[in-house]
């Protein structure tokens, strides 16, 4: 049980790291950055979905684990 609780944490991290990332970049964006860094921004954005998406993966992960293992206890 220990693993799948590090491995929530692990895609909760990520997901929130994601997040922050998102807006963070959304924040810039919309203070009217140049059009020299826009494009930073826009990456920004990006690595945060991946980001949020691999956390998530990472989450339904853990979980099917965890649903495997209670079904194998029970």
């Amino acid at each position: 049980m220990e693993i799948s609780g590090n491995a929530f944490a692990a895609g909760l991290g990520s997901v929130q790291a994601g997040q922050r990332r998102v807006d963070q970049a959304g924040a810039e964006i919309a203070g009217n950055a140049s059009s020299a860094v826009l494009a930073d921004h826009l990456m920004d954005l990006r690595r945060g979905q991946h980001e949020v998406e691999a956390g998530a993966k990472v989450i339904q992960a853990a979980d099917e684990t965890l649903g495997t293992l209670i079904d194998i206890r029970a």
